[in-house]
Formats: C-alpha cells, sequence, structure tokens
C-alpha cells in the first residue's frame, strides 16, 4: 500500500493541482492514499522549515510531497514538489494532471475560504470548552507535587470539567518545574488541558479561577524575630495580591495553605486585594481535621472515616483548639448497633475522660509536629478536598472547619482569619453559628484569638512602616488603637 503526504499553503495553486491529482489516485487506485496538510500562509514558511529541520530534508516551496514507509517505519521518503509528483503519477501509475493555470488559481481561493472558515469554526469549538485555570504559587514545594494528580483526576471538579495548571516559583525552581510538567504530561490525565511553568511574576495568575498560595516562611526564633517572619509574609502578599487583583477573574477563588502563618496569608492577601471578595480567600484546616480523626480512630480501632464533625478553632499554623464537642462515630465496634448512619457522640464513646483531658491534649503536640513535618500528601489532600466542598457541596450534615474572615461570631474579634466550622454548599459557605459552644470554649476561642489579633497588628504596623505618608498608608492610627480594643486579655 502507497501512502502519501501532500502538504502546502492554502493559496498555493500548485498545491490546489498537487491535492486534486492526489484525490484522483485514492479514488481510482485500492492500494492508494493520501494525507493532506493545509498550512495558512502566514503559518507555512516556519512549518515548512520545522518538518524538513526534524526529517533532514532540504525543501523550499509549496507544496511537499513524501512517501510514508508504512510497512518498514522510519520518516518518509521525499518526493519533492508538484513536478516531482507529476512524475512519480506519470511514471508508477501511467496518470497525469491536465488542469489549467485559471483553474489552479480559482481552486487555491477556494481552499484558502475553506481553510479559514474551519479555523474558525475549531476556535468556536475551543472557546466552548473553558477549562479551570487553577494558579498554584512556590509549586517547586512538596505539596504541589502531591496535589496535581488529585485536581486532573476528575474527583475534586467532576469527570466533565477539564483544568489547566500553572506552576508558579522562581527562577532557580524551574529545572524542577520541568520535572513536574513533563511528570504530569507522562500521566495523560484526561481533564488536564494543560500544564505551564511560569518564572515571571508579572504574568502570574492571568484569567486565574483558583489561586493555591503554598509559599512558606519558617519560623526560627535562634535566626530571625517573629517581627522579621511576618514582615516577609506581608512582602509575599503584597506582590500578589495586586497581581491576583488586576489578573484573575473577578471571581477567584484563593486558598491559603502551606505549613506556616497559613491565617496571615490569608488576611493579608485580603489587605492587600480590597477588590478580592473576602468570602472568596479562606485557609485550610482540613490537614488538623484528619490528623485528629486519625488519632480518635487508633484509640477506638476503627476506621478514621468513621469519625465526623471534629472542629479545628483558631491559628491553623500555631495555636488552635481540637473540639470534640460535636464530634461523631459512625460504624463504630460496641454494644449498641445501629443503621450505617447511626451516630455515637465521641465523648460517649471514650469513656476514659483523663485521655481526652490529658493524653489527647500531649497528643495535639505530636499532631502538630505530624502535620507541619508531613512532605506533602496530607496538605495535598487538604486542599483538594476543600475545593471539591466548594465545588460540589459538603456532606449533608458533616462540619469543616476553614479558616475565615471573621465578623463576630462566637464572639471572636472581627477582622482576622479564623478557623471555625462551616458548611459549603452551592458554590458558597456558610459559617455554622448555630451550634451551641460551652462557657469553658468560648473562653478558649478567646485566647486563641489573642495570637492572630497580634499577628495582625505586627502586619499592620510594618504596612505603616512602609508607607508612612500619603494615600499608599493602608492603616491609620485610629485603625491600630480600634485593633488594639479588639485585643482579649490573658495569654494564648
Amino acid at each position: 500500500m502507497a501512502k502519501l503526504v501532500v502538504a502546502g499553503k492554502a493559496n498555493c495553486p500548485y498545491y490546489a493541482k498537487a491535492e486534486l491529482l492526489a484525490d484522483y489516485l485514492q479514488a481510482n487506485l485500492p492500494d492508494f492514499r493520501v494525507h493532506k496538510i493545509t498550512q495558512h500562509p502566514d503559518k507555512w514558511e516556519q512549518w515548512l522549515h520545522d518538518i524538513c529541520e526534524r526529517n533532514g530534508w532540504e525543501h523550499r516551496e509549496s507544496p511537499i510531497i513524501w512517501r510514508e514507509l508504512l510497512d518498514r517505519g522510519g520518516k518518509g521518503l521525499l518526493l519533492g514538489g508538484v513536478n516531482d509528483f507529476l512524475e512519480y503519477a506519470q511514471q508508477y501509475y501511467g496518470i497525469t494532471s491536465m488542469m489549467l493555470s485559471e483553474e489552479m488559481v480559482d481552486i487555491a481561493e477556494e481552499n484558502l475560504q475553506a481553510y479559514i472558515e474551519i479555523e474558525k469554526e475549531e476556535e468556536e469549538i475551543k472557546s466552548l470548552i473553558k477549562p479551570l485555570q487553577i494558579w498554584i504559587t512556590s509549586a517547586s514545594a512538596p505539596t504541589c507535587y502531591q496535589l496535581i494528580p488529585l485536581l486532573a483526576n476528575g474527583e475534586v471538579f467532576g469527570m466533565t470539567t477539564e483544568i489547566s495548571i500553572h506552576l508558579l516559583d522562581t527562577d532557580q525552581f524551574k529545572e524542577v518545574l520541568c520535572g513536574i510538567v513533563m511528570e504530569a504530561e507522562d500521566m495523560a490525565f484526561p481533564l488536564l488541558r494543560s500544564i505551564s511553568v511560569h518564572t515571571e511574576i508579572d504574568e502570574a495568575f492571568i484569567q486565574a479561577d483558583i489561586v493555591i498560595v503554598l509559599d512558606d516562611v519558617l519560623l526560627n526564633h535562634a535566626v530571625q524575630s517573629l517581627e522579621n517572619c511576618i514582615r516577609e509574609v506581608s512582602d509575599i502578599c503584597q506582590v500578589y495580591a495586586p497581581l491576583i487583583e488586576k489578573n484573575a477573574k473577578s471571581e477567584v477563588k484563593v486558598i491559603s495553605s502551606g505549613k506556616t502563618f497559613i491565617n496571615l496569608k490569608a488576611m493579608m492577601i485580603m489587605k492587600y486585594g480590597p477588590s478580592i471578595k473576602t468570602e472568596n480567600v479562606i485557609a485550610v484546616a482540613t490537614s488538623w481535621e484528619s490528623a485528629a480523626k486519625a488519632t480518635l480512630a487508633r484509640k477506638l480501632n476503627m476506621n478514621a472515616a468513621g469519625v465526623k464533625d471534629v472542629i479545628v478553632w483558631g491559628n491553623i499554623s500555631g495555636c488552635n483548639y481540637i473540639d470534640l464537642s460535636h464530634a461523631k462515630l459512625y460504624g463504630c465496634d460496641c454494644a449498641i448497633w445501629g443503621p450505617a448512619n447511626f451516630p455515637r457522640p465521641v465523648l460517649n464513646m471514650i469513656y476514659d475522660s483523663e485521655w481526652i483531658h490529658s493524653e489527647f491534649l500531649s497528643e495535639q503536640n505530636s499532631l502538630s509536629s505530624r502535620v507541619r513535618n508531613c512532605v506533602g500528601m496530607l496538605p495535598a489532600h487538604a486542599v483538594a478536598t476543600v475545593l471539591r466542598y466548594w465545588y460540589h457541596d459538603s456532606p449533608p450534615g458533616d462540619i469543616v472547619s476553614v479558616g475565615v474572615l471573621t465578623e463576630g461570631q462566637f464572639c471572636v474579634p472581627e477582622g482576622i482569619v479564623f478557623s471555625m466550622p462551616v458548611r459549603f454548599q452551592n458554590g458558597n459557605w456558610k459559617v455554622m453559628t448555630e451550634l451551641e459552644i460551652s462557657e469553658t470554649t468560648q473562653e478558649v476561642l478567646g485566647r486563641l484569638a489573642h495570637e492572630l489579633v497580634q499577628e495582625k497588628l505586627i502586619a499592620l504596623k510594618e504596612i505603616n512602616e512602609m508607607h508612612p505618608y500619603g494615600a499608599d498608608k493602608i492603616t491609620s492610627e485610629n485603625d491600630l488603637c480600634q485593633e488594639m480594643e479588639t485585643l482579649p486579655t490573658g495569654s494564648p
């Protein structure tokens, strides 16, 4: 079987003559096949250069014709241009073309018009498929490496939603990012439209639907002070927030994750990006939920998936409180059995109250170490879980803990990002203010808020020192005084 490839400019008369002759041969010879490649005149020169360089050919005009070696493989056998093809057809098949020059020109014009219409139609079809644009900052972090398969396998956004992932980091990590791109492409996810590397900050967040902030500032008191760390967080957010405002879509969702200053990053993005909707910026606390559920499951010798409604209050990457007062167990092996949806309160099932008040609290210190030193799988799962809930609702009745901007709920001071119980529904979240909390828990929340208000005050002070005069001064002295009045008494 002979298979010929005929390629040329859409408006080339000689390409028109060659393709019609090839069509005639295919229609009249049982073992002859032709594949036609039409290129726009503006793209032809570059395309011809690339195909010739790839195959080691010398050819400089339209059309170019070669024979595919179907049975033997290889790069194909170059025939040449239209005259070479006419000679080939005459020699092997005794057929030639008698097309006149005027006919060639007319067909070439028709070819160009048809090419433009087909290209326009294809662009319209592509425009109907709009993948979610997901940007991940500090993309060289292990969390990003673990997160990409979770986002691309269809479980987060649905099996009909395509995504494009953009990896943002500094130029020194470009090689790492290119390696991540290569692996992601090799995995051939059906919903991953594209994945790309970005090291130029000015190009960040273009048309972003989702921004996942993974940047970390590691706090080491032996090296630098808390104030210096907060200044670094402020500097990062001062770069990101205006770019998100400028380049991202108006309904962009921003997720703060990582190991340090998760709440503060979310708050500073709101501060530096006032047009970003505050309800679209959240901090992820799901890692703590998962780790606490696993601890309880080990104690009760059951599956961790059966532990529900554990609440994480406070500073996700600082002082927080694991609240079991609303936690429930499903499928627990005990004296009382019920259907699969029959819950048992955790506090009723753990009869050893000393373990709850001493060992579990001590275990939280161990949890802190495990959550902050994990290699990336746990925080990646946490981000993916929150995104799935945001787009497809949290399970009915379940409590989810995320850091959100406070409006005085549970008597927590306004204007800080504080982890509290929410429920996701119809693409939005709502704080579950109907939950009852004890006086003891309320006192704990007041102490937890102290750390976050202090972080905010330090950050606002740094902003004022950077912009002491003029419109760039974000926070006035009166604002600082009002913030001081919201500080809870006591230490965290």
